[in-house]
């Protein structure tokens, strides 16, 4: 409800049709994207206490889930370099960021999560499996899967995560750059007021980075010597549905524009309810 509300509203409100908003839109379709993946499925497995999965609906699920956190990566490291532009460049930011740029970086975002699933899903299910069929986790995640592979098979696959571990490193270093240098440009502003504008538009996104990448790497990074159910399982709801589910709320409690524009939304649409109730209460009570 948070994230469609957040597109929803940056749809419609022309003040929000600027390239932050725009990739923030985008991020929220990719949180809505993500956490419908997984929750449904393993809320029908509680419902009807069963635990199965087809083998077509445990690889589409992997495809769609990988899919769509790469891409939420992307976008993270394309929205800092927004903020970087928008603080640190601002009279080039119009320039290099206008409507075709952001669309040519979102698009790139979307294609390259779309072609890393697409691999990862295909070379993943091309492994024989010699471990049963029992993925101890509440969806099919990919380090499960590998761990039902036969251990001499999936040296390809470790290759492709070792690839992309790199991708994701460089991607890192970029935005823990941009951050450092939004600091110091923020920290030289001379007015309190112009600092806090400034902390207002980077610090959500800032948050849920910080709660997506450290517990995504540890998910894909931990030993297996501390490896347990209970520990994946906790720490597979930390990266694939908490960050979806508290970034609508650190939206709205920094934002000032964002608030004004939530609001004047639900104002409109409590607006359009009062005026509609009464021709239907006509038309219900006519005879």
């Amino acid at each position: 409800m948070g994230n469609g509300l957040i597109i929803t509203s940056t749809a419609c409100d022309q003040h929000l049709h600027t390239p932050m908003y725009f990739f923030l839109l985008n991020l929220s379709l990719l949180h809505l994207g993500c956490i419908s993946t997984t929750v449904p499925k393993s809320m029908a497995n509680s419902l009807w206490d069963s635990r199965d999965i087809s083998y077509t609906a445990c690889s589409a699920l992997i495809f769609f889930f990988l899919f769509f956190l790469i891409a939420e990566f992307y976008f993270f490291t394309i929205m800092s370099y927004d903020c970087y532009m928008a603080i640190c460049k601002p009279l080039h930011y119009g320039s290099l960021l206008g409507s075709r740029a952001c669309v040519h970086m979102a698009a790139a975002a979307w294609g390259a999560g779309f072609l890393y699933a697409l691999l990862h899903t295909a070379n993943t299910f091309s492994l024989p499996l010699c471990g049963g069929n029992a993925v101890e986790q509440f969806f099919c995640e990919i380090l499960h899967i590998l761990k039902l592979s036969c251990s001499h098979s999936y040296n390809r696959e470790v290759g492709l995560l070792v690839l992309s571990f790199c991708l994701a490193l460089g991607c890192f270093v970029f935005i823990v750059g941009s951050y450092v240098q939004i600091f110091r440009a923020v920290l030289r502003i001379p007015f309190e007021q112009g600092r806090h504008k400034a902390f207002s538009t980077c610090l959500p996104h800032l948050a849920v980075l910080s709660l997506f990448v450290p517990t995504a790497v540890f998910a894909y990074m931990k030993p297996p010597s501390i490896s347990s159910p209970s520990l994946d399982l906790v720490v597979s709801v930390l990266y694939s549905v908490v960050p979806p589910v508290v970034n609508p709320l650190i939206y709205s409690l920094k934002n000032q524009e964002f608030k004004d524009a939530v609001r004047k939304q639900m104002t409109g649409c409590v607006s359009a309810a009062i005026h509609c109730l009464p021709a239907v209460l006509c038309k219900g009570f006519s005879v």
